[in-house]
């Protein structure tokens, strides 16, 4: 064909991985299910008001460094421990950074952190952190901001939010009912 008129700005393709082939190299372990079972159920019982804990999502804006998170998770969880009555701990993984302005997209999308979106490596980096968290004990939050990562990683998380900039999005808010 003489006329190019699709793709004039894409310099490459690369098929996904599928959420089958992703969640077979890093299968959620009986361990890891008991922690986010165990933990989405004492977030209901919360905010159903049959447990008078607080919630507290904490940790860093984003990951970057899957050993460092590890590392977080660990203390987190002797924190958890220590504060159970009062406090349910649950560590924030958040691995996409929402964006109005350029800037790095997150470790799904570029887990080299150089503009190389290896995105089928980012997807299970960010699955095998989660599996690795949620058998340590540690429940995790995360945010979804597309629709296709929730299919790769939601059965390790304990609790999925979606951020400010797309609760008015109706494709999340189906997202949301699905979760």
């Amino acid at each position: 064909m003489t006329h190019q008129t699709d793709d004039l700005r894409i310099l490459d393709i690369h098929n996904l991985l599928s959420p089958e082939q992703i969640r077979a190299r890093s299968p959620l372990t009986e361990r890891g299910a008991q922690t986010v079972y165990e933990a989405r159920r004492a977030i209901k019982a919360v905010l159903n008001r049959d447990d008078d804990r607080l919630i507290v999502v904490m940790g860093p804006c984003s990951i970057h460094d899957v050993n460092a998170a590890r590392e977080y998770g660990m203390r987190l969880k002797v924190l958890a421990d220590e504060v159970a009555d009062e406090i349910l701990l649950i560590m924030r993984v958040y691995f996409e950074k929402p964006r109005t302005t350029v800037g790095w997209k997150g470790l799904i999308n570029d887990p080299n952190l150089d503009d190389s979106f290896e995105i089928n490596k980012g997807l299970g980096v960010a699955r095998h952190l989660l599996v690795d968290l949620a058998d340590m004990g540690v429940p995790a939050a995360t945010e979804y901001l597309d629709l296709i990562s929730p299919q790769y990683v939601s059965d390790a998380v304990a609790w999925g939010a979606i951020g400010a900039r797309t609760t008015e999005s109706q494709v999340h808010r189906e997202l949301a009912s699905g979760l």
